[in-house]
């Protein structure tokens, strides 16, 4: 930590035109718009217990954050406080391997995001239905995801620090009613439950794929580290807070419900929380955990907003999409960013619960392969650049951390049905074709882009910035732009 060394490469933000104290989120709401990132409570995860069984639902939230949970927070703390900017895994896999590939991660991650966001109307809407039947089908669930989209969409344009305290709020809330349940279940606990299974019948697929939504997405939080208050130190804790939060929010619920009641399988769909709820508590309980349920899809919501829009805000700041992306509402948000987002919600809404996770897991893997490499190219070929936050290995280490996860995601992707295969391959064929469209327009100049003068160079062997001259992408305005060395290369 602190300044680089002797022969050490200098990657340091220079001072940012925005002040100090408009760099908006603490550490609580951090952890918490972290513990929304990933997890937002335990709703959705009974279906591990359909697909596989109590013990192997516990296994798999016991042992998963290990071999993939660890990795990607311990990553996510490295490169994050490396590249302390907007645009998180963009930057670091521009930084490995050029602008090209920095695109397309931007792509399959934004579009993951987009995939994801979608869910939390159709899990509230699927929540909601036991007290109000109407919204199950038909005009009004439209209307309803309509309403739901756009009241949410405008809370997240309001600003940051209300999207990071209101999921301080909203976590607490949501997290309570399963403390009270644990409680009120200990008289009847029967551990004997926690090691039923039946390895002849188990969903592999359904189940690898509720783990790996239920906790991934570690690294979302990077996309807006630029508006994190001093992220060097911040970033570390708050993952390792947050990591403790949705391990302990998903045991702890589990444990509850299958050692406190008899274990039918086809019973452990989503929402049977709150069925649990009702049998140990009463309504009451089960109307609080399904005013939890309402309330923690409004927090996911809104921190992968939040993400996906700062997202594609930190690719405008480096060029790679037109500047209009790059622009702040006055509450210092990315208006069009949101409203980009938002869109891709409503048009993807449609689609199941299993398909929604399926194909943005597919996509997600696309994007994990490309973080992880450039991970450990950035460790064989610029070992000497700043790193507040280190991960204490060295290479072959950083190699053998990534080699699990890495292989829970080939697994994740050979178990996907050709359906989702299709459907993931032909939108990274997308990214593929977009990329040089970007590069025409900067070209035609049909659209402005703009290089921020407030971000350093890139640590590449081949480019500092990104050159104009080589016609990648990335334009700088040479009228505007400050730093010395981006001018050097367009004189």
């Amino acid at each position: 930590m602190g300044e680089p060394s002797a022969g050490e490469d200098r990657y340091s933000p220079k001072p940012t035109i925005r002040k100090p104290h408009e760099r908006r989120l603490s550490l609580l709401p951090l952890v918490f718009l972290i513990f929304y990132e990933v997890s937002g409570g335990p709703f959705g995860v009974e279906t591990s217990v359909q697909a596989g069984g109590p013990l192997l639902a516990l296994l798999g939230f016991l042992i998963f954050p290990l071999i993939w949970s660890i990795p990607e927070a311990l990553l996510t703390a490295e490169l994050g406080t490396m590249f302390p900017e907007n645009g998180g895994y963009v930057i670091w896999v521009q930084a490995a391997f050029g602008p090209f590939w920095g695109f397309q991660e931007g792509w399959w991650k934004w579009l993951s995001g987009v995939i994801d966001n979608a869910l939390y109307p159709v899990l509230f809407l699927d929540y909601l239905k036991s007290a109000i039947p109407e919204v199950a089908d038909g005009p009004l669930r439209l209307a309803a995801v309509l309403v739901i989209t756009a009241f949410l969409t405008y809370l997240n344009f309001r600003g940051l620090t209300i999207v990071g305290w209101t999921a301080v709020a909203l976590g607490l809330f949501s997290l309570l009613p399963f403390c009270v349940m644990a409680l009120l279940a200990l008289p009847r606990l029967e551990p004997a439950n926690w090691l039923q299974t039946d390895f002849g019948d188990v969903d592999w697929n359904t189940y690898l794929n509720t783990l790996f939504w239920n906790l991934n997405y570690w690294d979302s939080v990077s996309t807006l580290v630029g508006e994190v208050d001093n992220p060097m130190q911040t970033l570390p804790k708050a993952l390792i807070s947050a990591l403790l939060l949705v391990c302990g929010g998903y045991l702890v619920p589990l444990l509850t419900g299958t050692g406190a009641l008899k274990v039918v399988r086809s019973d452990w769909a989503d929402g049977y929380f709150a069925d649990i709820a009702k049998i140990l508590g009463g309504v009451w309980l089960r109307w609080w955990m399904e005013a939890a349920a309402a309330l923690s899809n409004m927090g996911m919501f809104e921190a992968e907003m939040s993400s996906d829009s700062f997202q594609l805000l930190g690719m405008a700041e480096r060029g790679m999409l037109p500047q209009m992306f790059a622009y702040r509402s006055r509450y210092d948000t990315p208006t069009l960013g949101i409203l980009v987002s938002a869109t891709g919600v409503l048009l993807l809404s449609w689609m199941s619960f299993r398909e929604i996770i399926a194909a943005e897991n597919y996509l997600y893997c696309f994007g994990m392969f490309a973080e992880f490499a450039a991970f450990i190219w950035l460790r064989l070929k610029k070992p000497n650049i700043s790193r507040p936050y280190r991960v204490p290995l060295d290479t072959i280490g950083v190699f053998l951390l990534c080699t699990p996860p890495s292989v829970l995601l080939v697994l994740v992707m050979v178990l996907a049905t050709w359906k989702v295969i299709i459907v993931s391959f032909t939108a990274a064929f997308i990214g593929f074709m977009l990329y040089p469209c970007i590069v025409i327009a900067n070209k035609k100049q049909w659209l402005h882009f703009s290089f921020s003068p407030d971000l350093p160079n890139l640590p590449t062997d081949d480019m500092s910035g990104i050159s104009v001259k080589r016609n990648v992408g990335v334009p700088v305005d040479k009228d505007t732009c400050s730093d010395p060395e981006i001018g050097l290369l367009l004189s």
